[in-house]
């Protein structure tokens, strides 16, 4: 009989190497490799003649093009992340930061859905009565909504197929295991297993299972990348600590449009979908202030309003300082490197800090020429009009370049009372020729956006 050996494998690509490394030669994490047992292979036993009967192939065109009938979770911004509702048989991974309210938002959905149909809560990090506490705070009742603290998978499974819940949600798949290994929790095989083994209950049984995943440090989830392959759609729950708000984005889904992103604010009875979020991240704006420009980004579908801000003093270092939140750094530097090669701008000598109000984070080259606004309107302590919105990607050679979703943008921006919007000369002209009424500044490089501030 063969005896067992052991193992090490990176808990970050699933990377496997018979000795310990530092590093890990496939993704380059450090202190990544864990050593996991590997239980003896039985030995192979000849090939046996597969039989042909069971499911059946089909052609393509005898495919039912009929669109899945879907859950609805009653919070319109959550079913329209998720591309409607969530879908029966699917599998969703949902990440974020310790007490950004994963479990909280898993919670209320699991109430709304228990009214007509059981649902199964499984926890492997609280206990029943813990959970009740927290039920009790959401003020959710549940009638239809059980509780089970539970770690081991292979139980966790009879009491799916007991139940027959229409949701199942295992919070978290970190703290899972299977008796078929005997690595610890968490571990990159013990993670593949379970999922495993609940992908293949959800797609069988026709059950929407959740599994809520931890985040790394770096804000990634944690885990083997194989687990976010295997699952259909990918959520990820982000929000300030410090702030009440909070942020699903959809990095990956199967049923719906990626990148779609909805806000909810958190109270005291759980989280609450913000309607206009628009509206929300510009309520503190202050009217008449240097250094605050306003942009239209789009997150998926959705066009967003954000206020850019950005604050030029003179710098007593060396190496004068560049600090950028909610826009990405390198795009910032550019920005200013653009500045001050095309526009003549000095900021050598100057700190800079960009801010993009409201915890939002900025992925998008639209927001470019709004950045650039914001750094002009500081450094010379002048205005913008308080009625512009500023959008276009800004290149190399200062040239000021046309954006996607045009129209989407300059319609969200007249919803909310703004009457101007300056944008590339290529995008204005395609917007006056559709008839948009909204005053149109338009900008063919950086000096005239700059022109157009300064004159007025």
């Amino acid at each position: 009989m063969s005896r067992a050996s052991s193992r090490f494998v990176c808990q970050q690509c699933g990377y496997e190497s018979p000795k310990w490394l530092g590093r890990c030669p496939e993704c380059g994490e450090w202190n990544s490799l864990v050593e996991e047992v590997v239980a003896p292979q039985p030995k192979r036993q000849p090939a046996a003649k597969v039989s042909v009967t069971g499911v059946q192939p089909v052609r393509l065109s005898e495919v039912s093009t009929e669109s899945l009938p879907r859950l609805h979770t009653g919070m319109e911004e959550l079913d329209r992340v998720l591309g409607g509702g969530i879908v029966p048989g699917s599998l969703v991974l949902l990440g974020g930061d310790p007490g950004v309210g994963k479990s909280t938002l898993l919670t209320q959905v699991a109430d709304v859905l228990s009214v007509e149909h059981p649902v199964l809560y499984v926890s492997g990090e609280e206990s029943a009565h813990q959970i009740k506490l927290r039920a009790k705070r959401l003020g959710v009742t549940g009638q239809n909504l059980y509780v089970l603290a539970e770690t081991n998978v292979e139980t966790i499974l009879a009491h799916i197929n007991a139940l027959q819940p229409v949701l199942a949600v295992v919070d978290s798949v970190q703290t899972t295991q299977t008796n078929l290994l005997e690595s610890a929790p968490g571990t990159v095989a013990q993670v593949r297993a379970c999922g495993v083994a609940l992908q293949r209950v959800a797609k069988e049984q026709n059950i929407a299972i959740f599994l809520v995943g931890h985040v790394t440090k770096e804000g990634a989830l944690a885990g083997p990348k194989a687990l976010e392959h295997l699952v259909d759609t990918v959520l990820t729950f982000e929000g300030d600590p410090h702030l009440n708000y909070r942020i699903l984005r959809a990095t990956k889904n199967r049923f719906g449009s990626t990148d779609e992103v909805a806000l909810f604010e958190m109270r005291e009875q759980g989280l609450v979908p913000v309607q206009n979020p628009s509206e929300w991240l510009l309520s503190e704006r202050a009217l008449h202030s240097p250094g605050s420009v306003v942009t239209a980004i789009m997150e998926g579908t959705r066009p967003l309003l954000v206020e850019v801000q950005a604050l030029v003093t003179h710098s007593y270092l060396s190496q004068p300082r560049r600090q950028v939140t909610g826009l990405d750094y390198n795009r910032v530097n550019m920005v200013l490197a653009v500045l001050e090669k095309r526009a003549g701008m000095r900021l050598s000598d100057k700190d800079v800090f960009v801010n993009a109000a409201g915890g939002i984070f900025v992925r998008e080259p639209a927001a470019d020429l709004a950045v650039a606004l914001a750094v002009v309107s500081s450094l010379k302590d002048k205005p913008l009009p308080a009625d512009m919105v500023v959008f276009g990607e800004l290149g190399l050679g200062g040239e000021v370049r046309s954006v996607v979703h045009t129209e989407q943008r300059v319609r969200e921006a007249g919803r909310l009372g703004f009457s101007r919007v300056m944008l590339a000369r290529r995008d204005a002209r395609a917007l006056r020729a559709r008839g948009v009424e909204i005053a149109l500044d338009p900008a063919y490089t950086i000096r005239d956006a700059i022109g157009v501030v300064t004159e007025g």
